[in-house]
């Protein structure tokens, strides 16, 4: 049986909902029935922003409330209808959207949620100081319908209704490409989708400005249905905080999540509210935070996760072991490469240095690597390995030297710049995108140099397949051995069609026979021709793997030199092993 899409049920479902509706007859009750949708919209322009990036926003009421004010004033002043009003209400949202994000997204974490707040409480205390404590529609009976003033209450319910699904067909949309695809990676691990060339920064603008834009325009409607505005009603800490927990309890990150929220704390904090605000003001207030506590004790997630994730724990299916002849070409009949290519230099490092105040990492590195050939970059602990790797990736900007990338200095370029250029990376910590599929993961790696969605799936399942994973691409990836997940994060990076592949400690917290399958697959892709830098501490496998090697030490590179002069060299047994054991043992 073919599975119905989410927008089929978002339109079967809100049929239902205005059926429903229909039948009540009481204007209260028509008013939550009004009042669900409207708050679902909010939690979907919410989730837009904090629940796909995961920067959570204290403050969404500002985008809100400026969709409000301005419906209500362009009809007071200019005689502007609000069917006007919404959609240009929206567009302010995005703008106002973008300027506040342009300077707020330099913040992280807790910062980012607090300075969030500060853009509602601005402007509340701005319309207290302009009078705007009580502005009121004026009323229309006139063309009353032009300006949304219905006798019959169940029009707003039928408007806000089509709003929703506007906002769920939206959400949908941007879950199922690459706007949701990078959104989700941020989330997940930022340092890892910017490895993947995403332009985290780009992106995050692009999600505010949607937020803002649905925000303003469901403020912009719920300014007609409330046919008085007032700074606290709009701009209000209650106000974002309802966006906040309808997302929270319902499920963030999902359009369902808002939805599901919005369909069982409005009615139940209205209803509450008629039956005993009198003898308990603000009860509004502690249905909101008795949902945040129990959702974070119960389903830190939210229902919809918590739910989904229940269910596909019933009916999984054992998933079959990855094996080691599932690598696209065995270690075995892959031969020990000894002799360094000697074509073009691809990657060539001069002089490049950093420091961390009075601590020297890395000093005057220089290094060359030719199309097709195997670096080892090795050292003990502290030697500046993956500090370089930084270097050479974008994380960290250097103190002075050259990175040039066939010819053309990339030092100091961000690390979605240095992706695009062909600069791709592992991590010696993995990085997954916890939440997607195998398939999804190595997708987001695609983007980078897909021309359409069509293209990045076929750069996808390419790479799948290269890497032995093809029987795993539908795998969630929070379900993957470490092998798996190595192997996924190495499909990844080969997705995007790297001229260089960066592997920082890929062999990382893997056994023997693990180990030997993901060399496999490094051979197998040098075989290939790919150009391959690689950190590793297994001695033993680097002889076997590279063509040359990099010996740093104390942020210096000690030695440059084929495998066997490498183990040989004096200088290089002190440095792994001190100096007083080399004499003990000459």
């Amino acid at each position: 049986m073919k599975r119905l899409s989410s927008p089929v049920v978002a339109v079967i479902l809100a049929a239902l909902y205005l059926l429903a509706a229909m039948q009540v007859s009481n204007t209260y009750y028509q008013l939550i029935f009004t009042l669900v949708p409207v708050w679902a919209c909010f939690g979907l322009s919410w989730n837009m922003l904090s629940g796909y990036t995961g920067l959570v926003s204290f403050g969404h009421a500002a985008f809100f409330g400026l969709g409000a004010y301005a419906t209500v004033h362009a009809q007071i002043h200019w005689g502007i209808s609000p069917w006007i009003m919404i959609p240009v209400s929206g567009l302010l949202g995005a703008l106002a959207g973008l300027l506040v994000g342009w300077p707020t997204f330099r913040l992280r974490g807790h910062y980012f949620a607090l300075s969030m707040l500060a853009y509602p409480l601005a402007l509340l205390y701005v319309a207290e100081w302009l009078g705007w404590q009580e502005v009121t529609f004026p009323m229309k009976h006139a063309d009353a319908a032009w300006y949304m003033q219905f006798s019959d209450a169940r029009a707003y319910t039928a408007i806000a209704t089509g709003l929703m699904l506007l906002c769920i067909f939206i959400s949908a949309w941007v879950e199922r490409t690459r706007f949701g695809r990078a959104l989700i990676a941020i989330k997940q691990n930022e340092a890892a989708a910017e490895a993947a060339g995403i332009d985290t920064l780009r992106w995050k603008l692009k999600a505010i400005a949607l937020s803002g834009a649905m925000a303003g325009a469901i403020g912009g409607f719920y300014a007609v249905v409330l046919l008085v505005v007032t700074p606290q009603s709009v701009f209000g800490m209650l106000v974002s905080a309802q966006a906040l927990t309808v997302s929270m309890f319902g499920g963030v990150g999902t359009l369902w999540g808002p939805v599901i929220g919005a369909a069982v704390l409005t009615p139940l904090g209205e209803l509450l509210h008629a039956r005993l605000g009198g003898a308990y003001p603000g009860i509004q207030g502690v249905i909101l935070g008795v949902a945040i506590i129990a959702v974070i004790l119960l389903a830190p997630e939210g229902l919809y996760w918590k739910v989904r994730d229940w269910w596909r724990g019933r009916h999984a299916e054992a998933e079959p072991a990855l094996d080691a002849s599932d690598v696209a070409t065995p270690a075995a009949d892959v031969p020990a490469r000894r002799a360094p290519p000697q074509g073009e230099v691809i990657l060539d490092v001069r002089n490049i240095g950093k420091t961390f105040g009075g601590l020297r990492a890395v000093h005057d590195v220089s290094f060359q690597v030719r199309r097709g050939m195997i670096l080892g970059i090795i050292g003990p602990n502290g030697a500046g390995k993956t500090t370089l790797f930084n270097l050479l990736n974008g994380f960290i900007a250097p103190n002075g030297g050259q990175v040039l990338l066939k010819g053309v200095d990339m030092a100091g370029r961000k690390p979605h710049v240095l992706c695009a250029a062909g600069v791709g990376r592992t991590f010696q910590v993995m990085r997954p995108f916890m939440r997607l599929s195998v398939a999804e993961n190595v997708k987001v790696g695609a983007y980078v140099r897909a021309t359409s969605e069509r293209h990045a799936q076929e750069l996808a399942d390419a790479a799948v397949a290269r890497l032995g994973l093809a029987a795993h691409a539908g795998r969630i990836a929070s379900s993957l051995s470490t092998r798996e997940l190595r192997l996924m994060e190495l499909a990844r990076a080969v997705a995007g069609q790297p001229e260089i592949l960066l592997l920082d400690e890929t062999l990382a917290g893997l056994g023997l026979d693990e180990s030997e399958t993901v060399v496999a697959a490094i051979r197998s892709l040098a075989a290939e021709g790919m150009t391959i830098v690689i950190i590793e501490h297994t001695m033993k496998l680097m002889v076997q793997l590279v063509d040359e090697f990099v010996v740093l030490d104390h942020g210096e590179v000690l030695v440059v030199g084929d495998p066997q002069a490498i183990t040989q060299d004096k200088r290089v047994v002190e440095a792994y092993l001190g100096k007083k054991w080399s004499a003990k043992n000459a």
